[in-house]
């Protein structure tokens, strides 16, 4: 089952930051890596993705930088900076925390 990123928009930001925790990579490189490591069930939409990548970048959680790709094509690289390594972990402690609860909510109601 895939669910579009457009639903948990608010995750995106997260996702993206969590990625980058692993090394810096291209766009197309991030939206893949989610996917796989979701095991296919998260799909970042390439609008959606960019979007939230500007606004990281404007936040200075991470920066931005020209580099070849192992094909020779050249491409943006994104990577974390030390602020960007600091918000992904409260991001990270903060949906800890919001899916403990709503898996409790879950199972009490089942």
């Amino acid at each position: 089952m895939s669910i579009d990123t457009a639903v948990i928009r608010g995750t995106l930001d997260l996702l993206i930051l969590r990625v980058l925790t692993l090394e810096p990579m291209h766009g197309w490189g991030i939206s893949e890596r989610i996917q796989s490591l979701s095991r296919d069930a998260l799909k970042a939409q390439q609008g959606s993705l960019y979007a939230s990548l500007h606004r990281l970048t404007r936040e200075g959680w991470i920066r931005s930088y020209w580099q070849d790709t192992d094909s020779g094509r050249r491409a943006r690289y994104y990577a974390l900076t030390k602020a960007g390594q600091k918000q992904a972990s409260v991001e990270t402690d903060q949906w800890l925390r919001l899916s403990a609860g709503v898996g409790r909510l879950i199972s009490a109601t089942s």
